[in-house]
């Protein structure tokens, strides 16, 4: 190996240490806040503050591709896919995006870190996934309007991954 690919080696396992200690903490804020208020409370506050921050991450991911809107929904596919890549670190994902139908992406996560995480803190009974509100966040930055939005699956209840289905409104619609 040589020292630039050593180097390369240990600046990836830095920045998935960094990655993995904000996700504690995260998680054990959440944890803190349903000892105190209850899970309703943290599951709430957790969906609104990832919600935000999905709607950034869109926006940041519509000016990559210029401002303007998807050609189509393979184009949206790929947003999908960055908004992704900029919200949940690659080495502790599975993700894939994909057009299902003619009006909706499916999003499929074979590999959650939040749940990890969450489990990791002891925090996994009572919590709820808020996919659907990053999800909704992404759309919202990205100007897509969303006729569906819901999961299919999820990793935090047993099933083999997260299934997320975004239905597209049509155009003018």
């Amino acid at each position: 190996m040589t020292a630039v690919e050593e180097t390369d080696a240990t600046t990836r396992a830095d920045v998935l240490d960094v990655y993995r200690a904000w996700w504690l903490h995260d998680a054990r804020w959440y944890q803190g806040v349903a000892r105190r208020f209850g899970h309703a409370a943290a599951n709430e506050v957790n969906a609104e503050a990832l919600r935000y921050v999905a709607m950034s991450i869109g926006r940041k991911v519509l000016r990559q591709f210029g401002g303007k809107p998807a050609r189509d929904l393979d184009e949206l596919r790929l947003r999908y896919d960055a908004c992704a890549d900029r919200t949940f670190p690659y080495e502790l994902r599975d993700l894939r995006c994909a057009v299902v139908d003619d009006d909706a992406v499916e999003v499929v996560m074979r590999q959650n870190f939040a749940v990890t995480m969450v489990r990791m803190a002891g925090s996994l009974e009572g919590y709820e996934c808020p996919c659907t509100e990053v999800h909704a966040g992404w759309s919202d930055g990205l100007g897509v309007t969303l006729v569906e939005n819901c999961a299919t699956g999820c990793l935090r209840h047993g099933d083999p991954a997260c299934r997320l289905l975004m239905r597209v409104a049509p155009e003018g619609g």
